[in-house]
């Protein structure tokens, strides 16, 4: 069991649920610095082809902002939506793309799919939190959404990559962010063969990609909460008892114990 008063002392923790570890194999959660501190520093690093930024801004609203990363096959869209599931308040940023919709997308669901005129409009407009090159693709974060939902004291979730938390942390340094790991390197590169959907020059390339991302996340000083995906039903629990601690002390109430 994980003690979330435990994950908020300290600032470094590692669950002692019994495994038969390799070397190699990360820790189930690390905390970076103190949970709930206000503020995170630490050096930048490159992890999108086409990173953006837009001007600053800050909700006034109750909400809270959590941000969700990690590098492609990790599991991070599971938990995210396992995490809206369980929260009864959870909404989704759905962010605006570039890229092709494929048959299985759905609009304004999984993404809002424009052309890159209209990203360019949209940049230049000043509409989005944060904006990013991957692969070759833009993808970007609706300002007006974001701010309006916290305003209304929701939980707003982000699914953005390393280089769009960096710069939501840089205008909305409360915002609490996540970056799902894969238990070791050798299980995410099974889990991106696993999905059987892209060639193997692909899944090493998004591969080498995730090794950068993870690296950059390790070390940004960005990231609240380092979650080792190795059982998808405890990576969801820690998330969502560390979301819902924190969701307590801004709201300035003792936690339930």
């Amino acid at each position: 069991m994980v003690d979330m008063e435990q994950m908020a002392a300290n600032p470094v923790f590692a669950s002692d649920q019994p495994h038969a570890r390799r070397a190699g194999d990360q820790p189930e959660a690390v905390v970076g610095g103190r949970i709930g501190s206000s503020s995170v520093g630490g050096s930048a690093g490159k992890a999108s082809d086409e990173p953006g930024s837009a001007a600053a801004g800050r909700s006034t609203g109750r909400g809270m902002l959590l941000i969700i990363s990690g590098p492609s096959g990790v599991g991070k869209t599971t938990i995210t939506r396992a995490v809206e599931a369980a929260i009864a308040d959870a909404v989704v940023s759905v962010s605006c793309t570039t890229r092709p919709k494929t048959a299985a997308d759905r609009e304004g669901v999984d993404y809002h799919f424009i052309d890159d005129a209209t990203f360019d409009q949209m940049i230049a407009a000043g509409d989005f939190l944060e904006y990013a090159g991957v692969f070759g693709k833009r993808y970007g974060t609706p300002r007006s959404w974001v701010e309006e939902k916290l305003s209304l004291g929701k939980l707003v979730i982000l699914e953005i990559d390393v280089q769009g938390a960096m710069s939501v942390k840089k205008q909305m340094p409360e915002a609490f962010a996540v970056f799902v790991l894969p238990p070791s390197e050798d299980t995410l590169l099974q889990r991106l063969r696993a999905r059987a959907r892209e060639s193997e020059e692909v899944i090493l390339r998004r591969f080498a990609k995730a090794r950068e991302e993870i690296a950059t996340a390790q070390n940004c000083g960005v990231y609240d909460l380092l979650l080792v995906n190795r059982l998808l039903e405890d990576a969801v629990a820690i998330a969502v008892g560390v979301v819902n601690l924190m969701r307590v002390r801004k709201a300035g109430r003792a936690p339930v114990r």
